[in-house]
C-alpha cells in the first residue's frame, strides 16, 4: 500500500498482487458500478433449466449484435457455475433483462442450489418458450433475448477468474407497455435495475439524467470559455463542461434582452458581484438552462 501526498491527492494505492482476491474482488466491483444485470437461462444436456444472475455483462455490437456476461470462478472455493457447465453442453441462452418488479426474485435465483434445482421454480418466475433456442424464457422480464453462444473465452483457472460468454442475439421481445409512441424504449417505464458493491443496488428511473451527446454539436471546449469562468471558485467542472458545449456564445444583443427582461423581476442583478453571478447561474444549470446562464456570465 502507498499514501501519496497533498500533490498526489491523497490517494490509497494498491498493486493487486498485493491484495486478497476477496479483497481486490470486493473494490473492484465496488468501483466498477452500477453494472447491468444478465438474468441468464440456461439449460444442461438432460434438458434441466438453469436461472442465475450475473452483472460481469453488457452490450458490445449491434451488427452482429453481441452480448457478453461472465460466470467467474467462486472465489471461495475456485468451483465453476451451473451456468458455464450448462453453455459449455448447449450453447445458447436467454438473458433476460431486471427491471424493478423482479429484483428481490432475481436476487433469490441466486441462492446456490444444488445442480438440477429449478430456480424458476425457487424464484417463482414463469418459464416461457423460446422460438430459436432451447433455454426458456423469464416471462415476467420485460426484454426477452434468445442467443446463440458463439465463443467461451476463458480468463484463467484461479477462483475469481472470470469466463466470457460472447453471444450473438438471434431473436428480441419487448413488453408492448415499454415501447413509445417513437417506437422506442422507454426507460423510465422499463425501470431497469444494476448492481453495485456488497449488497447494494441501484434503481435506473431513480438517477436518470440527460446530457447533449456532443456529436450533435461542436462544443467550443472548455479551453475557449473567459479566463474568469475557468477560474471561477464557484462554478465546477460538470458546469464548465455544460457551459462549453455550446457551438456559439449569445450576441451581445441576446445578452440586453435577457438582462432587461430579468431586471423586472430581479434589479438585483445590476448589482451583483462576479461570484454571486456564477452562483446564480449555476442554479440555471442545476435546471439545464445553459442558455440563461451564459447571458447571466456575459452580462
Amino acid at each position: 500500500m502507498v499514501i501519496f501526498g497533498e500533490n498526489d491527492f491523497y490517494m490509497v494505492s494498491f498493486q493487486p498482487k498485493d491484495l486478497t482476491t476477496p479483497k481486490l474482488h470486493g473494490y473492484l466491483l465496488s468501483a466498477v458500478a452500477p453494472r447491468p444485470i444478465a438474468f441468464a437461462s440456461t439449460i444442461d444436456e438432460n434438458g434441466n433449466p438453469n436461472l442465475s444472475p450475473f452483472s460481469f455483462f453488457n452490450v458490445f455490437s449491434a451488427n452482429p449484435p453481441i452480448l457478453i456476461f461472465s460466470p467467474a470462478r467462486r472465489v471461495r472455493d475456485n468451483t465453476t457455475k451451473h451456468t458455464l457447465e450448462n453453455v459449455e453442453v448447449v450453447k445458447e441462452v436467454v438473458i433476460n433483462v431486471v427491471n424493478f418488479d423482479i429484483v428481490q426474485q432475481m436476487s433469490l435465483s441466486s441462492t446456490e442450489y444444488p445442480e438440477g434445482v429449478n430456480e424458476f421454480e425457487k424464484a417463482g418466475l414463469t418459464m416461457l418458450q423460446s422460438d430459436r433456442v432451447k433455454p426458456f424464457r423469464v416471462a415476467e422480464s420485460p426484454i426477452q433475448l434468445e442467443c446463440k453462444v458463439n465463443d467461451i473465452v476463458k480468463l484463467g483457472t484461479e477462483g475469481g477468474a472470470g469466463n466470457l460468454i460472447v453471444c450473438e442475439v438471434l431473436k428480441l421481445h419487448l413488453a408492448e407497455d415499454i415501447i413509445d409512441e417513437n417506437g422506442s424504449i422507454n426507460q423510465e417505464k422499463l425501470d431497469l435495475v444494476a448492481r453495485a458493491g456488497g449488497s447494494y443496488y441501484s434503481r435506473a428511473k431513480d438517477g436518470f439524467f440527460e446530457i447533449p451527446k456532443p456529436l450533435k454539436t461542436l462544443g467550443i471546449g472548455v479551453d475557449n470559455l473567459p479566463e474568469s469562468i475557468k477560474e471561477s471558485t464557484i462554478l465546477t467542472g460538470n458546469d464548465l463542461g455544460m457551459l462549453a458545449n455550446v457551438e456559439s456564445l449569445p450576441t451581445q444583443d441576446d445578452v440586453k434582452h435577457f438582462i432587461n427582461d430579468a431586471l423586472k423581476n430581479h434589479p438585483d442583478l445590476i448589482t451583483m458581484t462576479e461570484d454571486e453571478k456564477h452562483r446564480k447561474a449555476q442554479n440555471y444549470l442545476s435546471y439545464g438552462d445553459v442558455d440563461s446562464a451564459w447571458k447571466l456570465l456575459l452580462s
